[in-house]
């Protein structure tokens, strides 16, 4: 797994899902863990009885969750200790747990599995049809969470290869004002608030690198405003704006309009040439 200063713990956000599950759907076990390399090694819990899954390791192809992992598909079984379809490496530390029916979902992001969320009941009933829904968005919604995370973090490597100096050719300063549209864009889709706040913290501390400290009669400018004027900086249009910061319409036109009042301008370009003057944008 990646793990750099800007990305907080992926397994905080497993753990936030795996509660949410558990609190929607009512099932009374919830379990999971991150992949690392060819293992799932399971470390958050809800409604376990007993520490025989804790920091167990499931190999690629073994189990339930071994299975999903390598196939990268939603799969359950009704009756665990009779199911035909699994191998049964990890019979004791479930059977302790008295887990009969049990679905696992795997956390793909660009194709390959970096997580798995388990849901499993106790018994005679298997798992509902609501309880699968809510196990299978959980394990979207994380998919696209740590899809964030992964894009963060590969900016930040383009952003320490391509740092910039009084040297900085016009190719290059363009490239990183791109980059930092792009990273307030990304806030959008980040659910987590700290990362969110430290994408901003990244878009400030690169716009202060590439235009140095704001001009002493800069307005405040929100940092929706920001971000919209960013993006008509880019060449966007207003529609283009919207879909890449999930706004209306409507929305991203009164930011502009707003903008444009603060910083006296008459016209789109007016506002991106002033705010870039005062240190506002890149």
């Amino acid at each position: 797994m990646v793990h750099t200063v800007l990305r907080p713990r992926d397994g905080d956000a497993l753990r936030a899902e795996i509660r949410r599950v558990a609190d929607q759907a009512g099932v009374p076990v919830v379990f999971g863990g991150e992949v690392h390399e060819d293992a799932l090694l399971l470390t958050e819990f809800y409604g376990t009885l007993t520490n025989g899954l804790r920091e167990l390791a499931v190999l690629r192809t073994s189990g339930l969750g071994g299975r999903v992992m390598d196939s990268r598909r939603p799969a359950s079984v009704a009756d665990y200790r009779r199911a035909a379809t699994i191998t049964h490496h990890y019979d004791g530390p479930v059977t302790g747990e008295r887990i009969r029916s049990v679905l696992a979902v795997p956390v793909v992001v660009e194709h390959r599995s970096r997580a798995v969320i388990y849901a499993a009941t106790r018994g005679e009933n298997p798992l509902g049809d609501r309880a699968v829904d809510l196990a299978v968005r959980a394990g979207r919604r994380l998919a696209g969470e740590i899809g964030v995370r992964d894009e963060v973090d590969r900016r930040v490597r383009m952003l320490e290869v391509t740092a910039p100096s009084p040297d900085t050719g016009p190719a290059v300063a363009e490239e990183l004002r791109d980059i930092n549209v792009e990273l307030r864009g990304m806030v959008c889709s980040a659910h987590d608030d700290e990362l969110r706040e430290r994408l901003h913290a990244l878009s400030d501390r690169l716009s202060r690198a590439l235009v140095g400290d704001l001009a002493p009669d800069a307005p405040r400018l929100s940092r929706r405003e920001l971000d919209v004027l960013g993006h008509v900086a880019l060449g966007c249009t207003n529609q283009e704006t919207a879909q890449r910061l999930s706004l209306g319409p409507e929305t991203v036109k009164s930011y502009l309009r707003n903008a444009m009042s603060k910083l006296d301008a008459h016209t789109r370009q007016e506002a991106v040439v002033t705010a870039r003057r005062l240190g506002l944008l890149p």
